[in-house]
């Protein structure tokens, strides 16, 4: 028996307990079903469940490339990843605090101190230099404790991290990429957790796939043209490439990748934040490279014990 069904919310507990049956089962990504160009089409479950079984006649029968299916992790790596999602979800709460208090203290003429001390919402005076009013004083001060509980919920999550690193063995992916200069705990957590090991990957393609930094050609008729990076990959590991492409840059001056950098994307703004995403996509590939094979990326300086 052969079934499938589309990646979503459910998550993977019903792969697994189909596979547990005997069931040969597929998870599908969803983006890559074939649909209907017109402006207006039928949908429905029913409709839906029957295009899905079409196609699975027709991977069954081994026609490829009729869709792009999902990795399925193991528990223990569906497991892992919850941390580095978390803080993730936790830092951004904290900057749309942060963010919120800025707005409320703009209404009335006042700037968010850098340094806040406990009860500095008192201090602080509008535009006429008088005292903020009881009501948003108040508001604030609910607002710093809700930004004191994320940054302790963040601690203890980065202290789970380094704990992490300091009980992993030598040869393990997340030790040998702590030692890479420039790269830290989290955003070595984050790229293990999200899949540099686990999915497998087979050869760079699929990597520049999962991370959306690939080319989207428009060549129809006399239209050539370039359509830039497609951005349909995973958020989480194209945010992490992206500092840790600058982190690179910053830290491994003498590495190929940062003279290549340099050499053909030196000149100008826009030009370096254009390469830096080349820099993203080459990096990632070198680190997976360098976790799955041993193979150091060229001219890379490790932290010093």
């Amino acid at each position: 028996m052969v079934s499938c069904y589309e990646a979503g919310r459910d998550g993977f507990w019903i792969h697994r307990a189909l596979t547990q049956l005997g069931v040969a089962n597929r998870v599908v990504d969803s983006a890559s079903i074939e649909v209907n160009r017109r402006a207006r089409r039928a949908k429905t479950d029913r409709l839906d469940a029957l295009k899905l079984v079409r196609m699975l006649v027709r991977v069954c029968y081994g026609e490829r490339k009729v869709w792009s299916e999902v990795r399925v992790p193991t528990v223990a790596a569906e497991a892992a990843r919850q941390v580095s999602r978390e803080r993730t979800a936790l830092t951004q709460e904290q900057t749309r605090v942060i963010n919120q208090m800025g707005g409320w203290l703009a209404t009335w003429g006042a700037t968010l101190p850098r340094r806040r001390p406990n009860g500095w919402w008192t201090t602080v005076r509008d535009w006429a230099g008088a005292p903020l009013p009881v009501e948003v004083q108040a508001r604030l001060a609910r607002a710093e404790a809700r930004w004191v509980g994320l940054e302790g919920q963040i601690a203890d999550l980065e202290g789970q991290q380094q704990a992490a690193v300091a009980t992993a063995a030598p040869a393990s992916a997340l030790r040998q990429l702590v030692q890479l200069k420039g790269i830290a705990t989290t955003s070595a957590s984050v790229l293990l957790d999200e899949g540099l090991v686990w999915r497998a990957f087979r050869n760079r393609r699929q990597i520049g796939g999962l991370l959306g930094f690939t080319p989207t050609p428009y060549d129809s008729g006399e239209s050539t043209r370039e359509q830039g990076i497609s951005r349909a990959g995973n958020n989480r590991l194209q945010t992490i490439s992206i500092q840790l492409a600058w982190n690179w840059v910053r830290w491994q001056p003498l590495s190929a990748l940062t003279e290549w950098y340099r050499q053909r994307f030196g000149t100008g703004k826009r030009a370096r934040r254009i390469g830096i995403v080349a820099v993203a996509r080459k990096l990632v590939i070198a680190l997976w490279r360098y976790v799955t094979t041993g193979v150091v990326p060229a001219g890379a300086i490790l932290k010093v014990a």
